[in-house]
């Protein structure tokens, strides 16, 4: 398992959904950084389940046991250690599946590459649960960030075929991002709210789910963060984004959409004001040649629907060697798009603190 990220903020994350505790030490934090336990604590439970009819009935308080790195509310500039540990697992929900691969999940590949000694209960180490230590990490990276005039914040952009209103991608407002950052289900368009409850109830009915995608934007953020070619906003931040299960593809900007335009209308044309560059569009998401160009940060992550749902699927028994059929029973998320949110949110504070600790390392004096 690479459970290692980062050259300047350093993270280090253990744990499986039905261990005793997850967790993760980060390394990298300034010292006197202000640690807002209570700010923590509300980021931490938009992400926690339990806590909304679209979410598994799991009940977690996902409380964050800081062992090490802080002293009364400041960072000690030593490596920070937070613990959440797991009180509500019901493993036995696992057993009649050990040898049954469930389709959707890491079961089959993760059974291959660890030998069969991998931990199926919940997903082990290949869980979303595995997200909320990231939450964590990114509470302090955003706290860090602000302090910078950066604000972060994100959205459901859609859950299945019913859409949001999409951010503004030149002037999306601080404050609705730090509306849409206090929210646990994120909409610019509150009216659509019931029309996706609905959606994810349907399939809740007939033992279904469903995916969604996360729009997220970080605006204040200044040009020149990021370098070519490994060392680009873009793949650092997929890099964090693709080490969430469920996420299947990022889009910056205009995304695949991109492709229809020329290149005439996708350029984004520049111009002065108030002395500063800046751009009339932002097709290309705040992001060019890997660097950040001073306009707000615009990625879209797409979540698959959740795998487990109790519909029989066709399967495979690697006991007997023989197909078989699979009811997959337990307390899952019938859609994980709004508790995504706050992960998402948090992967694009750390990329974005890693890189620009990156380039105070490196830059010339």
């Amino acid at each position: 398992m690479r459970g290692n990220f980062g050259e300047h903020f350093r993270l280090s994350i253990f744990g499986e959904s039905h261990g005793p505790g997850i967790g993760i030490v980060i390394d990298g934090i300034p010292a006197g950084t202000p640690i807002d336990e209570d700010e923590i604590a509300r980021f931490m439970a938009r992400r926690a389940p339990g806590r909304d009819p679209t979410a598994t009935a799991r009940r977690e308080e996902d409380r964050v046991e800081i062992l090490s790195g802080v002293l009364d509310g400041h960072a000690c500039g030593t490596p920070v250690c937070g613990l959440i540990r797991n009180t509500g697992m019901h493993s036995g929900d696992y057993r009649s599946l050990i040898g049954r691969m469930r389709p959707g999940h890491a079961d089959y590949a993760g059974f291959i590459k660890y030998g069969g000694f991998n931990d199926p209960r919940g997903g082990g180490h290949f869980s979303g649960r595995l997200t909320a230590p990231l939450v964590f990490a990114g509470s302090i990276a955003r706290a860090i960030l602000r302090e910078r005039g950066i604000t972060i914040g994100s959205h459901i952009e859609r859950i299945g075929p019913v859409h949001d209103a999409p951010l503004d991608p030149v002037h999306p407002a601080p404050a609705l991002l730090d509306r849409l950052s206090a929210s646990t289900f994120p909409l610019i368009d509150p009216t659509v709210e019931t029309d996706m409850r609905r959606h994810v109830e349907e399939a809740k009915a007939v033992l279904d789910s469903v995916g969604g995608c996360v729009e997220c934007a970080a605006v204040g953020v200044p040009a020149g963060i990021g370098s070519p070619f490994f060392g680009s906003v873009e793949s650092v931040f997929s890099t964090l984004a693709f080490s969430v299960p469920a996420v299947k593809a990022v889009e910056f900007g205009d995304g695949t959409a991109i492709a229809d335009l020329p290149g005439s209308q996708a350029n984004d044309s520049m111009t002065y004001s108030d002395g500063l560059v800046t751009c009339l569009t932002n097709h290309n998401g705040g992001v060019t040649g890997g660097i950040t160009n001073g306009m707000p940060v615009l990625v879209r992550v797409t979540l698959k629907p959740t795998p487990s749902i109790s519909r029989p699927q066709h399967t495979v028994d690697l006991n007997t060697g023989n197909d078989t059929t699979l009811e997959i029973h337990g307390r899952h998320d019938p859609c994980i798009v709004p508790r995504a949110a706050v992960v998402i949110e948090s992967i694009l504070a750390i990329a974005l603190l890693e890189l620009s600790m990156d380039d105070a390392a490196t830059r010339p004096s």
